[in-house]
């Protein structure tokens, strides 16, 4: 069986859940799910980044001892992938034995390959990032200097483990030659290759002024830079060092799916430490854009945080998934209004896709007892039928480029024409005259639910499984190598009481 590895990057637990981890959720799932149905082993992994001077602070600030801190606050992480019913086989947590292992035994294979160093760092450091940043990627006000998003930085100065990231840069930029579709989006490559040029230094990899972290075997008064600590957790999950064969069939095809804050860790840093510690690197990096709310950034401060449990008790979890896959083209930064949010789900889910699939087989249970009324013939290319056996080839190669809203879109355009074939076909006038035609006509929608309830379970799982439910379809049956003529619905198959799928929303 052909294997996968889908990841989400591990998520500090010092936020609370808000929309941007859902998307990166929602959107590695939706890959998962499909992957399966294509008959793939997936692996897909998430978790939570629980070290780090800002956790320590919280935890002080809280009166409760760190560990204490974590356990809690991992489990609002734990609670959304539940709640987004998201099919991750693996939750990584910082805290674990298992990945603090893994993160000692990649620090060791750095150091035994001479490509870790002791000196002293001086320079700009940002708590809330967990950061180190050179003096040319800041601006200066005053005399202070700020991240690009306004982040205040601090100096620091004090002793640290570094490593050669010096060293790696050329290495970086002929791998990203010889591997164009290495980094995606093409403008975040751009971004990455345009950082690397620019020369890279040597990189701080310890802290000495807190003590909530991986400590340093031989250096107790180190702890582990989060960004090394929580970059490993890809490998803990497939029991690094002790990974199988089995397993690092999955690692060489694996897929980081991330935020563009974080990019730089995941384009540069972590393949220059992988080659380093001749560690074959991942797949593919694909780097997801932000969401606005009315146009204005999403902050705290401003009070305009998306909470996904509320637009889940709100609106659904399906219209919530839909909205965030369709609205936006991967990679690009997304807006999200209620104004906007509405006029999706009534025009895709309950106008185009719920309506028609209500009145089709409403019709069908009040004229042919709930059954599939006629022996559909194989279709002939230019006919509608066909054009849906052949959708599926066009959303399997979009969703291989992660253009997911493409995909839904081609589903939706078959949608489309299936509502303008029911409204030239009028069953509710043929009906009377010619009942054959009927009923071809309406076992070719039918027929057509079935293919497309299944292409839509990676994007809308709950309703499409309802779809295939009332289509009496078996679970064994929903794969994507069921999508053809082969295993059409038959002359009287029974099909079960349809029920409105999709409120609608004023």
């Amino acid at each position: 069986m052909k294997k996968i590895f889908i990841t989400t990057p591990i998520f500090y637990v010092n936020d609370s859940p808000h929309i941007g981890h859902a998307y990166t959720t929602i959107i590695c799932d939706a890959l998962a799910k499909f992957y399966r149905l294509d008959d793939y082993e997936v692996l897909f992994t998430t978790g939570t980044d629980e070290h780090g001077l800002k956790v320590e602070k919280a935890a002080k600030k809280d009166n409760t001892d760190p560990k204490v801190f974590v356990d809690k606050v991992s489990e609002n992480f734990i609670n959304l992938s539940k709640r987004l019913k998201i099919s991750n086989t693996d939750f990584v947590r910082t805290t674990e034995k298992r990945h603090q292992n893994a993160a000692k035994n990649f620090w060791k294979l750095l150091n035994d390959k001479n490509q870790i160093y002791l000196s002293k760092y001086e320079g700009w450091y940002s708590v809330r990032d967990e950061a180190f940043y050179q003096e040319k990627e800041l601006n200066k006000k005053g005399e202070r200097f700020y991240t690009n998003d306004g982040e205040e930085v601090q100096w620091i100065e004090e002793e640290s483990f570094f490593f050669k990231l010096s060293e790696w840069g050329e290495k970086l930029l002929k791998y990203f030659e010889e591997n164009p579709d290495f980094i995606l989006p093409v403008s975040r490559k751009n971004e990455v290759i345009s950082f690397v040029k620019s020369g890279l230094k040597d990189l701080s990899i310890s802290r000495t002024s807190f003590n909530w972290g991986i400590k340093i075997d031989g250096s107790e008064n180190h702890i582990m830079y989060v960004w090394i600590d929580a970059l490993v957790n890809y490998l803990t999950s497939i029991d690094f060092p002790k990974t199988s064969k089995d397993q690092f069939l999955f690692w060489k095809n694996c897929y980081h799916i991330i935020g563009k804050d974080i990019l730089k860790f995941h384009a540069v840093y972590w393949p220059a430490m992988l080659m380093a510690a001749e560690i074959p690197l991942p797949k593919k990096i694909f780097a997801h854009g932000w969401w606005t709310n009315e146009g204005k950034k999403i902050s705290k401060s401003v009070g305009n945080v998306i909470d996904p449990h509320a637009m889940i008790d709100k609106f659904g979890l399906d219209q919530l998934r839909h909205f965030l896959l369709r609205e936006v083209t991967l990679g690009q930064d997304g807006d999200f209004s209620e104004h906007s949010f509405k006029t999706r789900i009534n025009a895709d889910l309950s106008n185009n896709l719920g309506n028609l699939i209500q009145r089709t087989l409403k019709f069908v249970g009040k004229n042919f007892e709930n059954k599939m009324p006629f022996d559909l013939q194989e279709p002939k290319n230019k006919d509608l039928l066909s054009e849906v056996y052949n959708l599926f080839p066009k959303v399997k190669i979009s969703m291989e480029k992660f253009k997911i809203n493409k995909s839904i879109e081609e589903i939706f355009i078959i949608i489309t024409k299936l509502n303008q074939f029911m409204d030239k076909a009028e069953p509710w006038n043929s009906f009377k005259t010619n009942p054959q035609k009927t009923a071809n006509d309406l076992s070719v929608l039918i027929e057509s639910f079935r293919i497309i309830g299944i292409l839509l379970q990676p994007f809308i799982p709950d309703a499409s499984n309802e779809i295939l439910n009332i289509l009496n379809i078996e679970k064994k049956y929903r794969k994507f190598k069921f999508l053809n003529f082969m295993y059409k619905i038959n002359k009287d198959h029974c099909i079960k009481e349809t029920k409105p799928l999709f409120p609608k929303y004023d």
